[in-house]
């Protein structure tokens, strides 16, 4: 999908569900701003404050583009800020931050991504905004939450907060060190999305009731929730990162690897139908779930290997899909760039470079579909403090020569 498409336009002529909805995010990275990205794409308009002269520090991240001034702009930034508008404020000055509480009552939602108890020192924490926009739903992202973790004072970023879930040691083998981040930004976005849902949940109350909230979603609860299994297999006995009894393996075809996840003894009796030994469902050696994992390199990968020899990843799993085996090929990055369910799904965004290199940035679409909304438009990434000016003289009244006064002063960027 390229940068500015619209999918369906006579759904997009019927509006989005957060039409309407105002954010003001207070934000830098990944966690917050792929939460408020994702509420952008669902309608909210979302006005972002940025320091001045570096602004979000996703926009320092490699590897980078630079904007028409010739200014970084780091692939943190590129996939996380599409369809927001860009502020330049000085948060640490009194003026900075009685600009920000000026503006909060003209906003649904104040959001912001800051350490524990930062915002506090600098008068911009809940109790500020709510004092003087007691409808405000709030949302704070932060490492470990607002109250009551013992580690309020570290900073985090994703692989911190997946570390400490547990999931790291989980997954662990013999004295190799942990594999860090091993699917991403699951720290950030895990998070994000609790984020929206309380958000979306502090609206709805807010309706009902007329009052507003403080969301307070800590990244490492995030996790916790998001690697359930570390905590409940534990708790029933399982320990050094033993899954329970079933097959959850990859397996080799003729051009690469395919994953087949067998867990329950029906999938088992096709699988071993399927791959030609049927006799097997009812061998004692696989009596047992156990038995499954015990004869797992000596029996079954053998079989099930030889029998994918002549196939690519894809029609062995296919075929194991067709007599209801769970399977899927192990995609190379350029696989699933060109892969047709992707497209199909519109779940690439192409954006434009703006420094003569020819293959865009692409940047994951939204996963969310719903009936009568339409994908799209999807506009880019705001420039640096591109904002500033039409932000302030919209929502508080500034005219050219008090802008120019406050960016004298160093207030404005």
């Amino acid at each position: 999908m390229l940068l500015g498409d619209v999918i369906d336009p006579d759904a997009l002529a019927h509006g989005k569900p957060l039409d309407g909805v105002r954010i003001l995010a207070l934000e830098q990275m990944q966690a917050l701003p792929w939460a408020t990205q994702l509420l952008a794409r669902l309608g909210a308009d979302v006005v972002k404050v940025e320091a001045i002269g570096t602004g979000d520090q996703g926009r320092g991240s490699l590897p980078a583009m630079t904007d028409p001034e010739g200014r970084r702009v780091g692939a943190t930034f590129l996939r996380t800020n599409l369809g927001k508008r860009s502020t330049c404020i000085d948060l640490r000055s009194e003026r900075g931050r009685q600009l920000v509480l000026d503006m909060a009552p003209q906003f649904d939602v104040v959001a912001e991504n800051f350490r524990t108890g930062a915002l506090a020192r600098l008068g911009l924490a809940y109790d500020d905004v709510a004092a003087v926009h007691p409808a405000v739903v709030y949302l704070s992202v932060s490492g470990f939450g607002h109250s009551g973790s013992p580690y309020g004072d570290m900073p985090a970023f994703a692989p911190v907060v997946e570390a400490m879930s547990g999931i790291y040691e989980m997954k662990r083998e013999g004295d190799e060190p942990p594999l860090v981040a091993p699917v991403g930004a699951l720290g950030d976005i895990g998070t994000a999305l609790f984020g929206v849902i309380g958000v979306l949940a502090g609206l709805r109350q807010r309706d009902r009731t007329g009052r507003g909230t403080h969301v307070d979603v800590a990244m490492l609860d995030a996790m916790v929730a998001m690697t359930d299994i570390v905590t409940n297999f534990w708790s029933m006995g399982l320990r050094g990162g033993e899954l329970g009894p079933l097959l959850m393996h990859g397996f080799r075809a003729s051009d690469g690897w395919f994953i087949v996840q067998v867990g329950r003894e029906h999938q088992f009796a096709r699988l071993v139908e399927e791959v030609g030994h049927p006799e097997w469902a009812d061998d004692p050696r696989f009596a047992t779930r156990q038995g499954w994992l015990d004869h797992l390199e000596d029996v079954l990968r053998p079989a099930i290997e030889g029998w994918a020899a002549d196939k690519t990843s894809l029609e062995a799993s296919r075929a194991l899909g067709a007599v209801g085996v769970a399977a899927g090929p192990c995609l190379s990055d350029e696989q699933v760039v060109a892969d047709p369910h992707v497209a199909a799904r519109d779940m690439l965004v192409e954006v434009p470079r703006t420094d003569d290199v020819d293959q865009p940035v692409l940047v994951p679409g939204n996963p969310v579909k719903m009936s009568g909304v339409a994908q799209g438009p999807e506009t880019r990434v705001p420039w640096l403090g591109e904002h500033t000016d039409e932000v302030l003289a919209a929502e508080l009244g500034l005219d050219a020569e008090a802008l120019a006064a406050l960016r004298a002063d160093g207030v404005i960027g």
